[in-house]
C-alpha cells in the first residue's frame, strides 16, 4: 500500500529524490529525441502565451488589470501542463537538472549539452507556432484586439532595461521551476493540473519574464508591428539575453536548495 493516497502530494524529500532521478535521465537522452521533445515544448509554450493573448484581448475596457493579468495567468498554464502532462524537454524547467549535478548523477558537460540543445529547439518551435498563429490570422481576432494585446505585451517586455528583465527572469523561473518540483510530488494528472496553476499563473499575473514564452510572445508582436516601431532584433535579444540568464539562476536556486535541505550528505 502506498505511503500516499490519490490527491495527497509526495513528501519534499521523496520529490527531491524523483527530481534527481529524472535530472539523470534527461541529461543521458540522445540528442534527437531531446531535440524533438524540446521542439514540442516549445510550441506547447506558444500555445499557451497565445491562449492568454487570446483571454486578455479587450479586456482593458472590460477588467481592471489585476484581474486580466490574473486571466492570463491562468489560461497561460496551458503551456506548462502540456509540457508535463504530455512530455516534452523544456529549457526553463530542466534547470533542475543541477539536482542530478550536486548529487553526481550527471556532469556538468552534459547537462549543459542538454540545456543548450532545449533551448535552441524550444526557440524553433516557439517561432513555428507564431508563423503558423500569424498566417492564420489570429492577430485580426476580435477586430484586431488580440494582435493589440500581443503588441503591447512585446513592446513592454522589449521596453525593459537589462537589471529589470535580470531580476524579472529569477523570479520567473523559480515560480515555473516551483511548479515543474510541485508536479513531480503529485500522483495523478490531476493533481498535477492542480498544482501547476497556481505558481504560473502568478508569475504571469506579475507581469515576469519568461524566456521561453519570450521567444513567442515578442515575435509574435513583431510580426504584428511590422517594420518600423520599438520591437526588432536588437531589442528582442536585448530582452532574451537577461531573461535566460536570469532563468537559469532562479531555476537553480530552486534545485540547489531542495538539494541542500534533502539530499546532501549529511555527517553522522
Amino acid at each position: 500500500m502506498s505511503e500516499t493516497s490519490p490527491g495527497e502530494i509526495r513528501p519534499p524529500k521523496k520529490i527531491a529524490i524523483a527530481t534527481r532521478a529524472k535530472g539523470k535521465t534527461k541529461a543521458e537522452l540522445d540528442a534527437p529525441v531531446l531535440l524533438m521533445l524540446a521542439l514540442l515544448a516549445g510550441a506547447y509554450i506558444a500555445f499557451g502565451g497565445l491562449f492568454a493573448m487570446t483571454a486578455l484581448a479587450g479586456t482593458s475596457d472590460a477588467l481592471p488589470f489585476g484581474p486580466a493579468q490574473v486571466l492570463a495567468g491562468v489560461v497561460f498554464s496551458l503551456g506548462l501542463i502540456l509540457v508535463l502532462l504530455g512530455g516534452a524537454e523544456l529549457f526553463t524547467g530542466n534547470t533542475l537538472l543541477v539536482v542530478a549535478w550536486a548529487e553526481g548523477r550527471a556532469g556538468f558537460a552534459p547537462i549543459l549539452w542538454a540545456l543548450l540543445l532545449a533551448y535552441i529547439a524550444n526557440f524553433v518551435g516557439s517561432i513555428a507556432i507564431v508563423l503558423l498563429a500569424f498566417a492564420a490570422n489570429l492577430h485580426m481576432a476580435g477586430d484586431g484586439a488580440v494582435g493589440a494585446a500581443a503588441l503591447a505585451g512585446a513592446t513592454r517586455k522589449v521596453e525593459l532595461g537589462f537589471g529589470a528583465a535580470l531580476a524579472s527572469g529569477i523570479l520567473a523561473n523559480m515560480l515555473v521551476c516551483l511548479a515543474v518540483w510541485l508536479a513531480f510530488g503529485a500522483r495523478s494528472a490531476a493533481d498535477k493540473v492542480l498544482v501547476i496553476i497556481p505558481p504560473i499563473a502568478a508569475f504571469v499575473a506579475m507581469g515576469l519574464e519568461h524566456s521561453v514564452a519570450n521567444m513567442s510572445l515578442i515575435p509574435f508582436g513583431w510580426l504584428v508591428q511590422g517594420s518600423t516601431g520599438p520591437i526588432g532584433l536588437g531589442s528582442f535579444l536585448g530582452n532574451l539575453v537577461p531573461v535566460t540568464i536570469g532563468n537559469i539562476i532562479g531555476g537553480a536556486a530552486i534545485g540547489l536548495a531542495y538539494w541542500f535541505a534533502y539530499l546532501r550528505p549529511q555527517q553522522e
